[in-house]
């Protein structure tokens, strides 16, 4: 019961702060808006961050036992204000005057906004890994001094305070979940920087990357890996388990996911700058043991006409009109030889025959690439009803006995698993997995590719709900690798009835009910025509 109590009331810090946040808005575009309240929530973080172990320090010079020890009030200023002190551990330097208590003393000064831009400009060039990512936005017109002065004050909140909370990490819990909000508020803009929790909670469950390279190249603000180092940490992993490496071609998604990652405490290397993965690929030598990505749905913008000749198309040149199958070869050369790849998709990308992705995706299959393929269920995505699935692929099903997740052979065979009827309804129109829902999908996964854990259930085929399929059965089916046409229907249970009876038996209780209706509109009939009568 008590950890139950404890989820609660973080969820209801955050709604609170984003209401709070939210009614601060005024007329300014929520698109807009979003930089401005997250950079702020960043800005918080680094200077919380920035207290910490300056409060630490503070007690070291104090104590005479410490190596630290300085017995002058000067010689201990000169250690709490050594940047050194703090970027060796980590931790992002912030400047005098421009730390969050100096904004905060400001909070209702006119001049406000231009104090915002100004410490984060300082903390850019004090801390090169930032530069070029904060929002310095604040003196626009469209957002008045008193929005950025309410909203320093609803972050300066006791329970988000760093002496007080003793947990760095709510802050980057608040960030994810404005973030969230910001989706829900932009629709189907929210692709571009944003993939629902659930869906990814599910892909990383699938991929399980304990460790290794990880790499997301249409990274967003940078959820897959936030939710990934979550994975390492609830298994007993250590952070320093895994590498991160993405790429993303926005350059606002991009700053959005510098700052989340870095609230996280994640080092990740997400290139010099924003780019395009397919013109401008910033690891192209990266082998990756985990590429996770939701690359934007049938992408007929991305430039295909000038790659015709590009190396990765190994399967085939992918169509100018629809980037589906470029993400997918894509992903795949960026694949390491053991390596898997997770990604979403939309639902065409199974079927389609148009421009040649029949012939490449009957290549991928014949070449034992294309390992499992789950359907998922409507309205998993903020503002599009957009079918979509989830690949799952490898450069080796040949299976191996060690290691920290031995796996059976594969080979010439493919999961189907169709999840359409999963889920619940969050909210009116957003669907959302349960912690149950995913561990069924991907026990079923790993159970199939003996990657299970001790004690978990042999995998068997279910039928309306997973299939193991041959690659001669998927050439039977004209490479076709809806999971639908491979799982079946749903068995139903064997009343004991025999079929012709039951049909006779329905038919009728139908006419009956006929009867029954039409005896009870005459008499509903009758009794208005004597009204009818009776009022003459």
């Amino acid at each position: 019961m008590p950890p139950r109590k404890k989820a609660q009331a973080a969820k209801s810090l955050e709604a609170t702060l984003w209401d709070a946040a939210d009614e601060l808005r005024g007329k300014m575009d929520s698109a807009q808006y979003k930089h401005v309240v997250l950079g702020l929530i960043f800005l918080k973080y680094i200077s919380d961050t920035f207290a910490v172990r300056q409060r630490d320090l503070a007690a070291l010079v104090d104590d005479p036992d410490s190596e630290y020890f300085m017995p002058t009030e000067d010689a201990k200023r000169s250690v709490l204000e050594d940047r050194d002190e703090y970027t060796a551990e980590g931790v992002f330097w912030v400047p005098e005057s421009h730390r969050w208590e100096d904004l905060r003393r400001a909070a209702k000064q006119a001049d406000i906004g231009q104090r915002v831009d100004a410490a984060m400009e300082a903390i850019e060039r004090e801390n090169p890994t930032l530069r070029g990512v904060l929002p310095k936005n604040y003196t626009q017109r469209e957002l008045a001094p008193e929005a950025i002065g309410g909203l320093i004050d609803t972050f300066s909140r006791q329970d988000l305070a760093s002496e007080e909370f003793k947990d760095l990490d709510v802050l980057g819990r608040v960030y994810e979940y404005f973030l969230g909000q910001f989706a829900s508020n932009e629709g189907k803009k929210a692709g571009e920087f944003y993939t629902p929790r659930s869906v990814v909670q599910l892909l990383v469950a699938m991929l399980q990357p304990y460790h290794g390279r990880v790499f997301d190249p249409a990274c967003g603000s940078g959820g897959m890996f936030v939710q990934a180092d979550r994975f390492v940490a609830a298994h007993g992993g250590s952070r320093n388990d895994i590498s991160v490496f993405g790429q993303e071609s926005n350059p606002t998604t991009w700053r959005l996911a510098k700052m989340n990652l870095a609230l996280r405490g994640i080092e990740a290397n997400l290139g010099p700058k924003w780019g395009d993965s397919f013109h401008a690929d910033a690891h192209p030598d990266l082998r990756a043991d985990y590429v996770l990505a939701n690359p934007p749905f049938n992408d007929s913008k991305w430039g295909g006409e000038r790659l015709r000749q590009d190396p990765r198309w190994r399967f085939g040149v992918p169509p100018a009109q629809n980037a589906n199958y470029a993400w997918l070869q894509h992903f795949l050369y960026h694949c390491a030889p053991t390596g898997t790849v997770g990604t979403v998709l939309a639902n065409g990308s199974l079927s389609s025959q148009q421009n040649g992705e029949g012939d490449i995706r009957r290549a991928m299959v014949d070449a034992d690439v294309v390992e499992c393929l789950v359907a998922l269920p409507p309205q998993l995505f903020y503002g599009t009803q957009i079918p979509v699935c989830l690949w799952f692929l490898t450069r080796n099903k040949a299976g191996r006995a060690n290691g920290a997740r031995p796996t059976r052979s594969r080979q010439g065979e493919t999961l189907f698993i169709d999840a359409r009827q999963i889920g619940h309804m969050a909210t009116r129109t957003l669907r959302e997995f349960s912690t149950e829902d995913i561990d069924r999908i991907a026990g079923t996964y790993h159970a199939w590719r003996g990657s299970a854990e001790n004690g978990a259930e042999a995998y068997a085929d279910v039928a309306g709900f997973c299939k193991a399929t041959t690659t001669a059965g998927i050439a039977d089916n004209g490479y076709v690798l809806t999971p639908g046409r491979y799982v079946g229907s749903e068995e139903t249970e064997d009343d004991g009835e025999p079929l012709d009876e039951k049909i006779a038996r329905l038919a009728t209780d139908v006419r009956e009910g006929f009867a029954k209706r039409a005896t009870l509109q005459d008499r509903v009939l009758a009794c208005l025509n004597s009204l009818a009568v009776s009022n003459e």
